[in-house]
């Protein structure tokens, strides 16, 4: 890979943008099985709440192994569940509760339906 001497890459970087790339790969496909699954009644979140759900979905991924991630069936997830994971966001985005012990809630509520 050619190097621009004014603005070298560093390997660092690249991992940094390759984790960010997969991390967000990963959301879009959770959030298109969570969209499939809810069906019609995905259209009753508000755009800010679909944001916040790709965030912590995010930093979910972020949270788990990917073994375990990749056994997790976002399409079961009802719209109780949704409205439960949003929750959780708040809390870790309002900085009200710990941060792993958001995220470990969030993930019982989907691995629940896995």
């Amino acid at each position: 890979m050619p190097m621009d001497n004014q603005n070298p890459v560093s390997a660092e970087d690249i991992g940094m943008r390759t984790f960010q790339i997969r991390k967000a790969r990963a959301v879009e496909r959770a959030m298109e099985r969570m969209r499939h699954g809810l069906a019609t009644e995905w259209s009753f979140l508000s755009l800010a709440e679909v944001e916040a759900l790709g965030w912590v979905l995010g930093e979910l991924w972020a949270y788990v192994a990917r073994t375990e991630w990749d056994d997790l069936h976002f399409s079961k997830l009802t719209m109780s569940d949704i409205r439960s994971i949003l929750t959780h966001a708040r809390e870790i985005a309002n900085n009200d509760r710990n941060s792993v012990e958001a995220l470990g809630d969030v993930y019982a509520i989907v691995a629940a339906k896995s």
